[in-house]
């Protein structure tokens, strides 16, 4: 083996450096997707839940009623959206996902919270269907109701009527959670799992057909036959159509069964979504396909595009309400926000059609625009 020659190293070096230059896909794959990933890792993963949304139902309307109130907004951690009458809209706006909990006070608040030995109860109600950020809302909430009850027992101490209530707190607060009581987190994870799962195979699945007609030389026999061009792009998203039904239907039942998460809503509901979602998913990795025309390529473009956004931006891992105000207008643009709703309503609140409508329109409409842009794209190579 002949010595090592710098000026040889030197040389295959240079040249390598300067065919690096000149591919556009390395560089940006090389300087612009670390960026990317640093941006979204640093601003999207945080554990911090600082707006929590409270809907407030005040039976006592009091001054003592309002200063607990007050206590919870002053602490930075709650928003009151809603004030309600009576606890008639309590399951509305929880099953909605309006709020994440409602504060009720109930009758006599006051009064219990001055009467010696007693102390006043209020109840927190909590929407368990994100076991995470419905924990951290408990143990918040636990702390505002304490600290506002330390100032009470503070400012009537030297009271004579308050000096016999030593034995209690003059507020306790009772949390209670729907729809996941116990929350069990794997009851939260395996319907968004679905989601995001499905969001990356599927993409992953059709970014290479039309690349691998390209690699294979069989473009040019497809290019010549009488189809259509959304005959050709429905003909290859069918089969994989099919192929995701099938997946999420094993997982579906590997979710009851193995992990015991239940479902109580309708599963024709969730077959209808479902189809909806995977359509829009399959169109955009014909797109990608159609573009880069690597299957190579087309299966990096699809992560990049599919799993990190599904993973980060879609409500599965992280608050949506505590991402930065330019994330959270992103998120709209990700489809998996809308399924993982659709999954977590119909498994853990059980919620219908009257409910998800909203998460319904925007995924047709994914599913339209995914169809639509990939026989754009598949019309532009056939012309080329």
């Amino acid at each position: 083996m002949s010595p090592l020659d710098p000026h040889r190293l030197l040389a295959v070096a240079r040249k390598e450096w300067i065919q690096l230059r000149r591919d556009t896909r390395s560089m940006i794959l090389a300087f612009a997707l670390p960026m990317m990933l640093l941006v979204f890792f640093g601003y999207a993963i945080t554990f911090d839940i600082d707006d929590i949304t409270i809907a407030v139902v005040d039976e006592d309307r009091t001054a003592a009623s309002r200063e607990l109130v007050d206590a919870f907004v002053a602490s930075d951690y709650f928003t009151v959206r809603e004030r309600l009458a009576d606890r008639g809209r309590t399951e509305e706006l929880l099953v909605r996902g309006r709020v994440l909990g409602v504060l009720t006070i109930p009758p006599g608040y006051a009064r219990d919270r001055a009467a010696a030995g007693r102390g006043a109860t209020v109840q927190l109600l909590l929407d368990g269907a994100d076991a995470n950020t419905a924990t951290i809302a408990m143990n918040l909430s636990g702390a505002v109701a304490a600290s506002h009850g330390a100032q009470v027992a503070a400012a009537g101490a030297s009271s004579p009527d308050r000096a016999s209530n030593a034995t209690g707190a003059p507020v306790r607060l009772e949390s209670r959670t729907w729809y996941n009581p116990r929350l069990e987190s794997r009851h939260m994870i395996v319907p968004g799992l679905i989601a995001v799962i499905m969001s990356m195979i599927a993409a992953m699945l059709t970014a290479l057909t039309i690349a691998r007609e390209w690699e294979r030389g069989s473009m040019e026999q497809l290019a010549a036959t009488p189809v259509s061009r959304l005959e050709v792009v429905l003909g290859k998203l069918l089969p994989y159509l099919v192929i995701g039904i099938l997946d999420v239907s094993l997982a579906v039942v590997a979710g009851m069964l193995l992990f015991g998460t239940p479902l109580n809503g309708s599963v024709l509901l969730l077959g209808v979504m479902t189809v909806l979602f995977l359509v829009g998913a399959l169109g955009l990795g014909i797109v990608i396909s159609a573009v880069v025309k690597s299957q190579v390529l087309a299966t990096q473009v699809a992560m990049v595009a599919t799993y990190l956004p599904a993973l980060l931006l879609s409500g599965f891992m992280f608050d949506i309400a505590s991402m930065p105000v330019v994330l959270q207008g992103i998120t709209y643009l990700v489809p998996a926000r809308y399924f993982i709703t659709v999954t977590r309503g119909i498994f853990l609140k059980g919620v219908g059609i009257s409910v998800l409508w909203p998460q319904a329109l925007l995924m047709l409409l994914f599913a339209v625009a995914g169809v639509a842009l990939a026989t754009r794209a598949f019309r532009k190579e056939l012309e080329a």
